[in-house]
């Protein structure tokens, strides 16, 4: 399995923000849908062994995975619909057990560092940082846990949770992309074997 955690700072946790206003009053959720479309869809096809996990303003996550999810368009609004109507059922998220108004989609009240705990105890975590190691240095990692940030710096808390967790802090080349493209590369590493099967 395949997951990525994509921190997304300033996204709203309610499900009032407007489907045409995405990249200001929707907080850039607009960056975390085009993240939800490069981690699944493929041209004509969809991978199935991905799973998503969208931390929002540290306070709740939405968790999108693969082998079970249905209906998922690839076009912005429609997964910043998704999005919005699991919003609307925050109040069935109790503790840590989540709410799952779709098939493959989850609502849990958990920031980050749960988030990252829990997901790690599943995979090998990867920080996709612009100062890590050059990907094609390093190994492609058994069932890796990427997390990356949105159109902002990761903050000195969330720098130290990964410094903790992560197994190695990677870059994936010598430009700065967007969180989006860079999913798109992480895949190909390991679609490739690290560059090396094509």
């Amino acid at each position: 399995m395949r997951q990525f955690i994509i921190l997304g700072h300033d996204v709203p946790t309610t499900p009032d923000f407007a489907l045409n206003d995405l990249p200001s009053g929707g907080g850039r959720i607009d960056v975390l849908c085009r993240c939800v479309n490069s981690a699944f869809f493929l041209s004509h096809g969809f991978r199935e062994d991905v799973r998503v996990h969208l931390v929002l303003s540290d306070t709740l996550t939405v968790q999108f995975d693969g082998p079970t999810l249905r209906n998922l368009h690839p076009d912005e609004r429609t997964i910043a619909s998704r999005i919005r109507n699991v919003l609307e059922h925050v109040d069935e998220a109790i503790g840590h057990m989540p709410a799952e108004p779709s098939p493959g989609v989850k609502l849990f009240r958990m920031g980050f560092e749960t988030t990252l705990t829990r997901v790690s105890r599943e995979g090998t975590v990867v920080e996709l940082h612009e100062d890590g190691t050059p990907i094609v240095d390093v190994e492609p990692p058994t069932d890796p846990v990427f997390v990356l940030s949105d159109h902002h710096d990761f903050t000195d808390e969330e720098a130290k949770l990964l410094s903790e967790a992560a197994t190695t802090r990677v870059r994936v080349g010598p430009q700065l992309l967007h969180a989006d493209h860079t999913i798109t590369v992480a895949h190909n590493y390991l679609d490739t074997g690290g560059y090396t099967n094509y």
